[in-house]
């Protein structure tokens, strides 16, 4: 499923337009974007729960030339289900 298609069976289930039903998600993607950004956490009880983790910077290896190049550090978003979603999804 894409944003769109998800677009059209919120704005169905939630008997709106497909416009309202866009704001909505870009709101709620917004929301967790900012959050998870500043260093926060967000958590939806039953769905899952939005966090950061660090990574250290590191050295790989260029798979064409095998020359050695730097991977620097950075932040990556994390992503861990719920309970509820997990048995659901069993």
């Amino acid at each position: 499923m894409n944003k769109q298609e998800l677009i059209s069976k919120v704005a169905d289930s939630a008997k709106c337009t497909k416009t309202e039903a866009a704001a909505v998600i870009d709101s709620f993607i917004d929301t967790i974007t900012k959050s998870l950004k500043k260093g926060g956490e967000v958590r939806l009880t039953g769905f899952g729960t939005f966090t950061t983790s660090k990574r250290k910077a590191t050295t790989g290896r260029n798979p064409r030339t095998g020359q050695a190049i730097k991977i620097p550090a950075s932040t990556q978003p994390k992503f861990r289900a719920g309970k509820s979603l997990r048995d659901a999804v069993n």
